[in-house]
């Protein structure tokens, strides 16, 4: 499939007001209820399910300005990807998480704002590109956030 600039952005901006809503009505309680996870995964919590949403959302941001990785990153696979992120916000506060989700949202936005408009649809992609922007923290957001708080 190709995607416009208009598409990607209308889904980027629908998630994230769903996400900000499920956000904003969060009780200071919710944000450690445990999300579902497999048996040997960290036992992640409603924020460090925000927090996973929103560092890939960052790191798609970095490759749509055609930016590496962080070089702490470079070479690692998911879960070990996955495992340092978790590590390095578990113990912050859940404002700060959402500041940073918001700061994010943000970037993104500009990001697919500054790219050019023949990018978009150069090749063909997967329906739910860019993933991380839409289905990913769909996925997350019900599956894990929403299941966790009985929304």
């Amino acid at each position: 499939m190709r995607h416009t600039r208009d598409d990607v952005v209308r889904r980027t901006v629908e998630e994230f007001d769903q996400l900000d809503r499920l956000i904003g009505r969060l009780w200071q309680g919710d944000w450690d209820r445990r999300v579902p996870r497999p048996e040997g995964r960290d036992p992640w919590t409603v924020k460090d399910a925000l927090v996973h949403i929103v560092w890939w959302k960052e790191l798609t941001t970095r490759g749509i300005r055609r930016q590496r990785r962080p070089p702490e990153f470079r070479g690692l696979d998911v879960p070990e990807i996955n495992r340092i992120v978790y590590e390095r916000w578990r113990d912050r506060p859940a404002g700060e998480v959402v500041e940073w989700h918001r700061r994010v949202h943000e970037d993104a936005l500009r990001a697919l704002t500054e790219a050019p408009a023949e990018w978009f649809g150069r090749r063909e992609r997967s329906p739910a590109w860019p993933a991380d922007f839409d289905s990913h923290s769909v996925g997350h957001r019900v599956r894990d956030m929403e299941a966790a708080i009985g929304s």
